[in-house]
């Protein structure tokens, strides 16, 4: 065949393409039937709703999510089922501000694990390219890679826990200020809760948001915060929800206990910036004496060493 006909024929596979691209986008693009008559029977009572009435979900993730999955779901049940701690993951997220539940968790650190897997798969490739390593031991390696993904999932949660906690303990004591700067200029500890949580943003103010909507639903004050002291991971934290509480209960001025806790939480940070200086000297000192020393040491005899071995006959 020619160069002409070859020609043509690409040139018509690739015409035809186009126009059955063309036809599906212009087909998706049409509104369904659900969408066009439904408005004009929202006053109508529906007593069923036929799946072909519905707008179907077309992104990517809607579609990878029903192919994927219950896979997905059924890889998280196993991994729940052999490593278990439900009640600590639910609390580590609780504790880590994060919206998840345990099964989403889950399914997390089963995606983790294949990206582990996939990285191992990748090396053992290439070390069966050059020759290297068999069956047995390219089995062992994917399976750690997994392991090692699922488990770097577990750590990451703590990390973000520790990381929050941290953040907490730093706007603790300016918002322990603010309440009880509001408390004494005459507010309510629910209006002074308000106002603090509509002028701070930070994670300690998401935790008080939180207090603020189990009040504002009916739940006693007391009961909110001592919920607070109950998820909380720090103890300077269920100390000032506990000592809020007890205040409101016994009738204790509520300012002095605000300004009391905030003078310890910073007399604790600075305790801990001490501990942390002293900790990072000693550290500081080991590439001094293990790196700097030794490089001064040749340099300052390696040249008189040089000079003897020239003179010595």
């Amino acid at each position: 065949m020619s160069t002409a006909v070859w020609g043509g024929a690409l040139g018509a596979l690739a015409g035809l393409g186009l126009l059955l691209v063309g036809l599906r986008v212009s087909v998706l693009r049409r509104p369904q039937l659900g969408v066009r008559v439904l408005p004009y029977l929202r006053d109508v009572p529906r007593r069923d709703h036929p799946a072909t009435l519905l707008p179907l979900a077309s992104s990517p993730s809607s579609a990878a999510a029903g192919i994927f999955g219950p896979a997905l779901q059924a890889a998280a049940d196993v991994v729940e089922r052999v490593l278990g701690g439900s009640a600590s993951v639910r609390r580590r997220l609780r504790r880590a501000g994060l919206d998840r539940t345990v099964q989403e968790f889950r399914t997390e650190q089963v995606v983790w694990g294949l990206v582990g897997f996939a990285a191992a798969a990748a090396v053992a490739l290439l070390r069966a390219l050059g020759g290297v390593g068999g069956l047995g031991s390219t089995v062992v390696f994917c399976g750690l890679g997994f392991v090692c993904g699922v488990f770097l999932r577990d750590n990451r949660l703590s990390t973000q826990v520790k990381s929050r906690e941290r953040q907490v303990l730093t706007e603790f004591p300016t918002v322990a200020e603010l309440l009880a700067l509001s408390v004494a200029a005459g507010e309510s500890p629910v209006a002074a809760l308000d106002r603090v949580v509509r002028r701070s943003h930070g994670a300690l103010s998401e935790d008080l948001a939180d207090v603020l909507s189990r009040i504002r639903t009916g739940e006693p004050v007391g009961v909110a915060f001592e919920s607070l002291a109950g998820a909380t991971g720090l103890p300077i934290v269920a100390r000032f929800a506990t000592g809020i509480t007890v205040a409101m209960e016994r009738g204790t001025p509520l300012a002095d206990v605000l300004h009391a806790q905030a003078a310890d939480v910073r007399e604790a940070g600075r305790r801990l910036l001490i501990e942390t200086a002293a900790r990072k000297e000693i550290a500081m000192m080991a590439p001094v004496v293990f790196l700097v020393l030794p490089v001064t040491i040749l340099f300052a005899f390696y040249p008189g060493v040089l000079g003897l071995r020239l003179t010595t006959p």
